[in-house]
C-alpha cells in the first residue's frame, strides 16, 4: 500500500528512523484551522435552525399552530412538538453515523446541513392553523422531525471533524470549538428573534415577523456548505479507510463491543442536556410568564450564550492539563447547588438579576461540563465506530431528558402551583445520574487518540 505523506514523515522523520513522533503534529496549521472552521460554522448553522424552533415554541407556535382552550395547554402542545424531535435524533444519529463510519465524516456533514436548511426554510413558509386547520400542526411537526433527523447526524460529525484533526495536547480545546458552535447558533437565533421583535409590532410579529429568522437560514446554510466543502476527510477516518478496517455494520460493532461506553455517554449526557434546554429554552417562556418582556428574557439568554463561548474555550484548554473528568464533575456539582438559587433570582422581578442568573448558570457553570463533554465522548471509542458510538449515546441521552426538559419543567410548574423547587429536584436527579456515569469513563487527556 502506498504511504500517505504524514505516514512517510512519521516513518523517516523526527529524531531518527522509527522515532516516536506525535503524528497529529504533522498536520499543518492551515488544515487544522480549516477543519475547525468547518466544524464550528456548520454546527452554528445547524443549531441556529434547531434553537429557533425552540424559541418560537415558547413564544408564538402555541397560538398559531396549536390553539387550545388555555394558554398553558397551547404552550405545552408547542413544547411537545419541540421535544418530539429528540425522539428521532437517535435514529438520525444511527443513520448518519453509519454513513460517517463507512463512507466518511465530510460527506455526511454536507448532507445533514442541507437537510436541516431545507426543513428550516420550509417552517418559515408554513401556513398557520387558521389558514389550513389541523394540517398546520401536522406539517410543522413533520418538519421538526426532519430537523431532529439532521441534527442527530450533525453533532457527532462536527465534533469528530475538530477532535480528529487536533494535536493530542490541545484536544480538549479543539473539542470545545464545535460545542461553542451551538452557542453561536443560539446567539444568532436569539439576535434574529430580538431584531424581528423590535422591528415589528406585536400583531406584525405574530403575522409574518416570526418567519423572517427562519427564511434567513438559507444564507447561513450556503456559507456553511461552502466552508465544509473545502475541508478534507479527517486523518483518523482516512487511516481506517486506508487500512481496510472500517466496520461493516458500525451499530452492531458498537453494541457488541462498546456497549459500556455507550451507557456512560448516555448517563453523562443527562445533566448537560437537561440544564442546557432549561437555561436556553424554558427560561424564555418562564421569564415572560413572570412579567418580563420578551426582549428582556431573550437578551438575558443571549448575553449568557456570548459569555459562555470564551469560558468554554478556556475550560476546554484547562481540561488538557487537569483532565476532562475533573472539569465535568466540578461543573455538575456546581449546577446541582445552583439550580434553585437560579430560579429564586429570576423570581425577584429584576431584569439585572435575571441576566446575572443566566450568565452564572448558563454562561459559566454549564460551560464547565458542556465544554469537555464532546471530547470525553470522542475519546471513549475507537476510530472505526467513533461516529456511531458517540452519536448514539449522545442522542439517546438527549432524547430521554433534553428535549422533554422544557415540557417537564412546565408540567412541574403547573402541577405544583408555580413552585420551582420540583424543577430543581429534577436537575439534581439528572446530576446524580451523570456523576455515576462519568465515574466509569476513562481519562485520556494527553494520550494519542487512535492508539
Amino acid at each position: 500500500m502506498t504511504k500517505t505523506a504524514p505516514e512517510v514523515a512519521y516513518a523517516t522523520g523526527g529524531a531518527g528512523a522509527g522515532a516516536p513522533v506525535d503524528k497529529s503534529q504533522l498536520i499543518d496549521k492551515k488544515t487544522r484551522m480549516r477543519a475547525l472552521g468547518g466544524s464550528a460554522v456548520g454546527s452554528a448553522v445547524e443549531w441556529y435552525d434547531y434553537f429557533l424552533y425552540g424559541t418560537m415554541s415558547g413564544l408564538v407556535f402555541g397560538p398559531l399552530f396549536f390553539p387550545a382552550e388555555s394558554a398553558t395547554a397551547s404552550q405545552m402542545l408547542a413544547l411537545a412538538s419541540f421535544a418530539l424531535a429528540f425522539v428521532i435524533r437517535p435514529i438520525g444519529g444511527i443513520v448518519f453515523s453509519h454513513i460517517g463510519d463507512r463512507i466518511g465524516r465530510k460527506k455526511t456533514l454536507v448532507v445533514t446541513l442541507t437537510l436541516m436548511g431545507v426543513a428550516t426554510v420550509a417552517i418559515g413558509l408554513m401556513p398557520t392553523y387558521a389558514q389550513i386547520g389541523a394540517a398546520a400542526p401536522i406539517l410543522l411537526t413533520v418538519l421538526r422531525l426532519i430537523q431532529g433527523l439532521a441534527l442527530g447526524g450533525e453533532w457527532g460529525g462536527g465534533l469528530l471533524m475538530a477532535v480528529e484533526y487536533s494535536p493530542k495536547k490541545s484536544r480538549g480545546l479543539y473539542g470545545a470549538v464545535p460545542q461553542t458552535g451551538a452557542l453561536f447558533g443560539l446567539a444568532l437565533g436569539n439576535l434574529a428573534v430580538v431584531a424581528a421583535d423590535g422591528i415589528f409590532t406585536e400583531e406584525q410579529f405574530l403575522s409574518f415577523g416570526w418567519r423572517i429568522p427562519f427564511l434567513l437560514s438559507v444564507v447561513l446554510v450556503a456559507v456553511g456548505l461552502w466552508i465544509r466543502n473545502k475541508v478534507a476527510e479527517t486523518p483518523s477516518f482516512q487511516k481506517v479507510k486506508d487500512s481496510g478496517t472500517t466496520a461493516k455494520v458500525p451499530l452492531v460493532e458498537t453494541l457488541k463491543n462498546h456497549w459500556r461506553q455507550v451507557l456512560v455517554v448516555i448517563g453523562a449526557k443527562f445533566i448537560e442536556t437537561s440544564t442546557f434546554f432549561i437555561f436556553a429554552t424554558f427560561t424564555v417562556s418562564y421569564a415572560v410568564s413572570l412579567g418580563f418582556t420578551r426582549g428582556e428574557a431573550l437578551n438575558a439568554v443571549l448575553i449568557a450564550a456570548v459569555v459562555a463561548i470564551p469560558v468554554m474555550l478556556g475550560v476546554g484548554s484547562l481540561s488538557d492539563r487537569i483532565g476532562r473528568k475533573k472539569m465535568f464533575v466540578a461543573g455538575t456539582v456546581a449546577v446541582m447547588l445552583y439550580i434553585v438559587p437560579f430560579f429564586w433570582m429570576m423570581n425577584q422581578g429584576s431584569a439585572v438579576l435575571l441576566t446575572v442568573a443566566c450568565v452564572l448558570g448558563f454562561g459559566v457553570i454549564w460551560s464547565m461540563y458542556g465544554a469537555v463533554l464532546g471530547t470525553l465522548f470522542a475519546e471513549s471509542f475507537s476510530a472505526d465506530v467513533r461516529y456511531t458510538g458517540a452519536s448514539l449515546g449522545y442522542q439517546i441521552g438527549a432524547a430521554l431528558v433534553g428535549g422533554p426538559a422544557p415540557l417537564i419543567a412546565t408540567a412541574l410548574l403547573t402541577a405544583y402551583s408555580g413552585s420551582y423547587i420540583p424543577i430543581g429536584l429534577f436537575v439534581i436527579a439528572c446530576g446524580i445520574v451523570s456523576l455515576i456515569a462519568v465515574r466509569f469513563a476513562k481519562e485520556r487527556a494527553g494520550q494519542d487518540l487512535d492508539d
